[in-house]
């Protein structure tokens, strides 16, 4: 059963003739007849048009039944109604009647858009599941799903609005799925739903979807919490009556007319709460929020005013959404006050119009005239993020990394930072210098080296604070590093430094793979430039490849040894061979990235003579002659090993492991480290062994040198220290 929608545009003028019309339907079920009094808003001939839409839902459903045993139409029936309590349009509202009938009936897309217009069958496709691969799991299905649906989005914001509202009815409506199905769709709804009502500001389907998933989730948990909250209600009775009364007053003395409504937290909210700071239900004393409604914005801010002298406010707890928005368009004012006996009052203050889309949010822009303007605004917000997540998902290597990132983006608890020049972002809290990098633009990101806040100079790992002024500071060599992944916390970030690590391992991939393939084509007295086109044409359509890159690739990743390939070739009739049956050793410069590995075993370095070993999508895995890996190799294994030879690129440095035996001194690691220094090396890692009763130790280092000359020199400046017993390189066994 589907769980998603799309729409726009119109739907066909009027009901061709021969159909019922409004008028003429008189349906028994309450039910139907109580949907149609709903109509109320729309024009008779729309209503005619929803009549039928219903009908004929009703015709491709029937004999289905829910688990419950209801009929099925029930279901698209509900969500409907749903869609007619935020006064949507014509168009999403049919597609909400017909959301489930191409998934789970014979009825095809062309068949609505020819009864009911394109965009309906738009809609309808876009709330359609994908057919499950039979090689997918369930995770890779919901991930390719949830893409398509966000696709759909990106064409017409009603599909959200219409899955939001098939969410809700079927988390109202799960008691009868086993408790593994219920867990699951809900653990999903908490992580994708509850968080996208919330991103889109309509945070009372939000808050309703977190309640129903945490109910299914931990039902004992939710019993116990809501007959917790039910025994508070009463004892606390008189003091939220006590704070009302003092609010309304204080605001009646002001002369500011506003409404005042106390409020109770969500269950799911409370219990967050007591998760997250580790508190028992006795210790969450703000339980009751209260909210303050009235007619402008300068009266928020009078409002906030009078508030203060009534009771103390709690420093830090002050958050003007006003004069900056949260990013779903949300505006109001956030204070914490002391109130009566200690109690914390949690209050919010705004407009109607506020309240309005702080509640429906892009419903707003149907339900309430007042809230035009911002609901407005608050579409070109949502288009903003619809766009920014069509930049994941071509960014993303699939779609399972995809809903990855589209998770992280959905949890921003957001901090507001400037630009050089004012501009306000907003980024998720603990995000950092590189999030901010990337928020700005990808080019940014990609070149950054550190930052300047507060005219001080900060590292790209520092994590940035609400206010701060950032300026990038980049260079024109410089490209992401991959540990940047374990501090970044915008998806923004995180997808284009994964696509920038891909392009360059598969370009590094694909230069391997091609010297690979030359060498394995020289054993045959093949020269590569030769090779006729219509060979390589043949090699990458049998081999299931794209073109001859995607060839190279695959050998350079270490998928399919080039031997294979190369005789491929050699067997082709077009194919000629030059004379040259030497094959020449693999020269490497050391600066191939990840296609070429140069194996921490034994760490080798220029100079030493070297052998390389096709890995499975690690590329090439170089040992020094003398590594205890290749010790014993023989037989067919030995013939995956391809000769090696060296051809370094200047400035380039080696990691290599050295062992320094030496009398246990005071102070000699400082002196050991200074003379490292002064070779020209550098010190990577250090450990220290002690022997022989404390009188000598061993010092293992991880140094970075520019060859066997060099790592010579280094050593024999060791050696003119007395206290250096003896100096070895080391390999790990």
């Amino acid at each position: 059963m589907s769980e998603d929608a799309r729409g726009h545009a119109s739907i066909k003028a009027s009901a061709p003739p021969g159909r019922t019309g409004a008028s003429e339907y008189h349906p028994t079920d309450p039910a139907v007849r109580s949907f149609i009094a709903s109509l109320s808003y729309l024009k008779p001939n729309e209503v005619s048009q929803v009549i039928e839409a219903y009908r004929f839902s009703e015709k491709a459903h029937a004999g289905q039944k829910r688990i419950s045993g209801e009929p099925y139409i029930t279901h698209p029936l509900a969500v409907a109604k749903t869609l007619v309590e935020w006064h949507m349009d014509l168009q999403a509202i049919v597609a909400g009647l017909l959301h489930d009938v191409m998934e789970d009936t014979a009825v095809t897309k062309n068949e609505i858009a020819a009864r009911f217009g394109k965009p309906v069958a738009e809609l309808v496709d876009g709330l359609s599941k994908l057919e499950k691969i039979e090689s997918q799991t369930y995770q890779q299905a919901q991930a390719e799903n949830f893409r398509k649906m966000l696709m759909a989005m990106m064409r017409d914001l009603r599909v959200v609005l219409i899955k939001l509202a098939d969410r809700l009815h079927n988390m109202q409506t799960m008691s009868f799925l086993r408790p593994d199905k219920r867990r699951r769709i809900a653990k999903e709804t908490l992580e994708i739903y509850a968080p996208i009502a919330i991103r889109i500001g309509l945070n009372h389907v939000g808050r309703q979807l977190q309640d129903l998933s945490f109910q299914h989730i931990y039902p004992r948990r939710f019993q116990v919490l809501t007959k917790a909250l039910k025994a508070v209600r009463g004892n606390r009775r008189e003091l939220l009556a006590k704070i009302l009364n003092g609010i309304r007053n204080k605001l009646r003395e002001a002369k500011i007319e506003a409404g005042v409504f106390g409020r109770e937290k969500s269950l799911y909210s409370i219990y967050h709460k007591m998760v997250e700071k580790h508190l028992s239900f006795s210790q969450v004393l703000d339980i009751y929020g209260f909210r303050i409604i009235v007619n402008d914005t300068p009266t928020c801010y009078l409002a906030l005013g009078a508030l203060h002298s009534l009771y103390k406010p709690v420093p830090g707890k002050f958050k003007d959404y006003i004069a900056i928005p949260k990013e779903n368009g949300y505006q109001s004012l956030h204070t914490t006050l002391i109130g009566p006996y200690g109690t914390p009052i949690e209050i919010q203050i705004r407009t109607q119009s506020m309240h309005h889309v702080a509640e429906d949010g892009i419903a707003s822009h149907w339900l309430y005239k007042d809230s035009e303007e911002s609901g407005a605004e608050l579409q070109i917000k949502t288009h903003k993020w619809l766009q920014s997540l069509f930049e994941l998902q071509t960014s993303s290597g699939d779609s399972s990394e995809f809903l990855e990132h589209v998770k992280e983006d959905l949890f921003p608890d957001e901090v507001y930072v400037f630009t050089p020049k004012g501009k306000i972002l907003s980024l998720p809290r603990q995000a950092t210098v590189i999030d901010f990098a990337y928020a700005v633009h990808t080019d940014i990101g990609h070149r950054c080296v550190a930052a300047m806040v507060g005219h001080e100079l900060i590292p790209l790992s520092a994590e940035l604070s609400n206010g701060d002024q950032v300026e990038i500071i980049t260079a024109p060599n410089a490209t992401p590093n991959p540990a940047w992944l374990g501090y970044v916390k915008t998806s923004r970030a995180r997808s284009k430094i994964r696509q920038f690590l891909r392009t360059q391992q598969q370009e590094s991939a694909s230069l391997l793979g091609k010297n690979l393939l030359g060498q394995a084509l020289r054993a045959h007295g093949i020269s590569q430039d030769k090779i006729p086109t219509a060979a390589w044409d043949d090699l990458v359509n049998k081999a299931g490849k794209k073109s001859k890159n995607d060839v190279y690739a695959d050998i350079g990743q270490g998928n399919t040894p080039a031997t294979v390939y190369a005789q491929r070739l050699a067997n082709h009739e077009q194919v000629y061979a030059d004379g040259e049956r030497t094959p020449a050793s693999l020269a490497i410069r050391g600066n191939e990235g990840a296609a070429i590995q140069l194996a921490p075993c034994c760490c080798p370095i220029p100079g030493d003579p070297i052998i390389g070993l096709p890995h499975k999508h690690s590329g090439l895995i170089v040992h020094s002659h003398t590594c205890p890996e290749i010790r014993g190799v023989q037989g067919n294994e030995a013939n995956d090993w391809i000769q090696m030879s060296w051809a370094p690129e200047p400035g380039i440095l080696f990691d290599t492991r050295i062992k320094v035996t030496i009398r246990h001194l005071n102070g000699m690691l400082g002196r050991i480290a200074t003379a490292i220094s002064q070779a020209g090396a550098s010190i990577e890692q250090v450990n220290m062994d002690n022997q022989y009763h404390g009188l000598t130790s061993d010092l293992h280092f991880l140094i970075q040198v520019a060859n066997r000359q060099h790592l010579a020199r280094l050593i024999r400046q060791l050696r003119r220290i007395p206290e250096v017993i003896r100096i070895a390189r080391e390999q790990q066994e």
